[in-house]
């Protein structure tokens, strides 16, 4: 099952990046990077488990590659966009805390399950 990144994005430490503006990873590029190079599966098999061509995958790998290589070369911000990504589930983001989870993560659909925090917004729609 596909899920959208546990984090919003990331920042260069150390140095300042005001007045660059944020590479933007997009969700189906995260999985592409977890599939192939957290998990170390092949190209093959990553593209079976996201449910794309080979060509397609490849294409969007080499993308998420260059948008991280940038980042970290040009000093930037990276933040995350859901893009084309297509989930089983609808995503929610609290924006009290901003945890990351599914209804069936919540005991009550209105509250967030990790601060009980009402103020939530879909990531995936």
């Amino acid at each position: 099952m596909l899920e959208p990144p546990h984090f919003r994005g990331y920042q260069p430490y150390g140095t300042s990046s005001k007045g660059q503006p944020p590479v933007e990873l997009l969700y189906e590029e995260y999985e592409a990077l977890k599939w192939a190079d957290y998990f170390g599966m092949s190209h093959h098999e990553a593209c079976r488990n996201m449910g794309i061509s080979r060509s397609t995958f490849a294409r969007i790998y080499e993308h998420a590659r260059r948008k991280i290589a940038r980042a970290l070369v040009e000093t930037r911000e990276i933040t995350t966009s859901p893009g084309n990504a297509a989930f089983d589930e609808d995503w929610y983001e609290c924006r009290d805390c901003h945890a990351r989870f599914t209804l069936r993560h919540v005991r009550r659909k209105e509250n967030c399950p990790s601060c009980e925090s009402n103020d939530l917004e879909s990531i995936t729609k």
